[in-house]
């Protein structure tokens, strides 16, 4: 008897403790994360202050893969493609062309090293508000990506289209990023190519007034007219919806191709 009374709370608080945690499994979004380039990317993720690390903070996402990842409905933090990585070179030298996080395969919470088109998400599921996500090209650009909602019931405009061009074969040669057989990877933004207060919006320049589109992020601009393309970009509209799922494919149209509608996502799960 006095097993059984000892054994009785032990019980309940296992069953109290699987239900605390069944909860707050259920209060997650998704991200499908696509891989439409035709070469291996290195998707990355980094928690914004206080939020937990999502999906090791990185993973290998071979071409036409898509990977299934969760995270909770509150989390905030980026999403980036890393290219053109070799995890067994030295590890005192960056692993990747683009987008490399010291080194390491899982970024465990540090950010990519820029330029790289970053994809800036602030769920708000906890509260009961709209979600907040945008693309942005403040640091520079690597590859495109668009951010679909695959519910067709949701406004459109929670759609943020990929590229119509690419970026990397209009990159001016001082702002270029090139690899070590001289292809160009990337493209800096002006900001850090020249670190000067007027491109990157800063001390006297840290108004929407003072801080004005300049000759470099137009060209950002005219390519990816859906992204931000400096620090006081308005891209038109400013999405924001409710929705707990989210495709974000990478090369969207195929590689440097361009298209007017955002198609239907088709979303294969793969096991890497």
């Amino acid at each position: 008897m006095q097993l059984l009374e000892s054994i009785t709370p032990l019980i309940f608080f296992i069953i109290t403790l699987n239900n605390f945690y069944g909860k707050v499994e259920g209060h997650q979004a998704t991200f499908y994360i696509q891989n439409k380039c035709p070469f291996p990317i290195w998707p990355a993720t980094a928690p914004n202050s206080g939020q937990p690390i999502i999906a090791d903070g990185g993973f290998y996402l071979p071409s036409s893969q898509t990977k299934k990842i969760l995270a909770p409905w509150s989390w905030s933090g980026r999403i980036w493609a890393r290219t053109g990585c070799n995890f067994a070179s030295n590890t005192w030298k960056p692993s990747c062309e683009t987008g490399d996080c010291d080194g390491k395969l899982a970024c465990n919470g540090l950010i990519g090293t820029p330029p790289v088109t970053l994809v800036e998400i602030t769920l708000q599921g906890d509260k009961g508000k709209p979600n907040f996500y945008d693309v942005s090209l403040v640091d520079g650009y690597n590859i495109p990506v668009s951010v679909v909602v695959p519910n067709k019931n949701v406004n459109s405009k929670c759609n943020i289209q990929g590229c119509l061009k690419d970026v990397r074969s209009l990159c001016p040669h001082e702002l270029e990023v090139l690899n070590y057989n001289g292809e160009v990877v990337a493209c800096k933004s002006a900001c850090l190519a020249f670190d000067l207060d007027n491109f990157c919006c800063r001390n006297g320049y840290g108004s929407p007034e003072k801080c004005r589109p300049n000759v470099y992020s137009k060209i950002f601009k005219d390519a990816c007219p859906n992204y931000f393309s400096y620090a006081f970009d308005t891209p038109t509209p400013l999405v924001s919806c409710g929705s707990l799922e989210y495709v974000i494919t990478f090369c969207p149209y195929g590689w440097g191709g361009a298209a007017a509608d955002v198609p239907k996502p088709h979303i294969e799960v793969s096991n890497v």
